[in-house]
């Protein structure tokens, strides 16, 4: 529920794409997260594809985690279970706090369109320092449910009776 006499506040969001085979013009999970965090007032301050090396992961993930403008991060791909999906392992080396929540929801919320293919979804959040993160499965339609049903409100200031915006202030406790 949204509280309209509360301001909204815009976030900045760095968006990664992890994955060996898109590209630009090819990646439309990438594209859907743009739209949508731009529909929501949010900046969107970076948007990368990197391949599937956890070394590139990682590298740009601490790059994020240590600019002070960067609010969110939102991996999309790499959640799976093959031999090249390191999302997970990587995005959890680097948490200070895990929100074990996001991926229990999401998890849920798959489980009600594609059944029990859901749990082979590792989609992971938390906090590293002060900076939010989730990582996402790379297709669209996971974009579209995390977006649409956690992070547009968890990441909107208005949304009550509680969001992840009005914690940002103590996250330096």
């Amino acid at each position: 529920m949204k509280n309209k006499n509360d301001s909204f506040i815009s976030l900045n969001i760095s968006v990664f794409i992890i994955s060996d085979t898109r590209n630009e013009k090819s990646d439309k999970s990438g594209k859907i997260l743009e739209d949508r965090i731009k529909t929501a007032g949010h900046k969107m301050i970076e948007k990368k594809i990197i391949k599937d090396e956890p070394k590139d992961i990682e590298s740009s993930l601490l790059d994020s985690i240590k600019d002070s403008k960067c609010n969110v991060i939102i991996l999309s791909g790499g959640t799976g279970i093959t031999g090249r999906d390191s999302t997970p392992e990587v995005v959890k080396k680097n948490l200070t706090k895990e929100i074990p929540g996001f991926g229990e929801i999401f998890r849920y919320i798959s489980f009600k369109k594609i059944g029990t293919s859901s749990l082979q979804s590792r989609a992971v959040g938390g906090l590293a320092d002060q900076t939010f993160i989730f990582a996402l499965p790379g297709s669209p339609n996971a974009c579209k449910d995390a977006w649409d049903q956690i992070l547009k409100f968890q990441l909107d200031s208005r949304t009550k009776p509680c969001n992840l915006v009005e914690l940002i202030p103590r996250l330096k406790e």
